[in-house]
């Protein structure tokens, strides 16, 4: 297909799921920055849901990045374990924070590049602390619903998440890229689950390749 007609095909997913979800955001809760850096690290291979069980109790206990920084590695461990990968997320965190209070004042980066230098942190959770603490959307975040749905559709044809990105941003209007995510998490959540998608009740089946093929 024709990237033109790609691009006619992503507008109009857009527009019908804006319809359908007008409520679509992110579903982590957090207070500032530093809070949605650490959600977001704790998300990788668990649901929102349990995060933010985990973190209601975990951001009254640490407050600022120096108190993760400090944070015995042990007792965060088990502060965060029902998140899953709860040692490697631990360390992710305790180290990303320690380089945010010495090279960043405490202050959580605004930048991509100085976002992915920090441990645990790739493209797409950069993209979304940028995007939702600090109004910067530079990229799409290509979570599974993302990369599921936009393979799905026929929107994109790599495998790797970055890849996937740059033929997202040729395609979907820049103006669209901060709510795309959540318009694709909400319809993956509830229409186009991953091993068994409702596609009789789907509102895009008529311009889904899945569907179609």
């Amino acid at each position: 297909m024709a990237k033109k007609e790609v691009k006619e095909k992503a507008k109009e997913v857009i527009k019908r799921l804006k319809k359908t979800y007008p409520d679509a955001k992110i579903a982590l809760k957090f207070e500032n920055p530093l809070q949605l850096l650490i959600a977001t690290i704790l998300s990788a291979q668990c649901t929102d849901e349990r995060v933010n069980e985990v973190t209601k109790e975990l951001f009254r206990k640490y407050k600022t990045a120096e108190d993760f920084a400090k944070a015995d590695l042990n007792e965060l461990a088990e502060d965060i374990k029902s998140t899953g990968f709860y040692k490697q997320k631990a360390q992710y965190i305790k180290e990303a924070c320690k380089i945010i209070v010495e090279k960043h004042k405490g202050e959580v980066p605004k930048t991509i590049e100085e976002l992915m230098d920090l441990p645990g942190v790739a493209r797409k959770t950069a993209n979304i602390v940028l995007a939702n603490a600090y109004g910067i959307v530079e990229g799409i975040p290509v979570d599974t619903h993302v990369r599921r749905l936009s393979q799905r559709i026929g929107l994109a044809t790599s495998k790797q998440p970055e890849k996937i990105e740059k033929e997202l941003m040729e395609v979907v209007s820049k103006k669209d890229w901060f709510i795309f995510p959540y318009l694709m998490q909400a319809h993956g959540r509830k229409i186009c689950i991953a091993r068994k998608p409702k596609c009789e009740e789907c509102i895009l089946k008529d311009l889904c390749d899945a569907y179609l093929s």
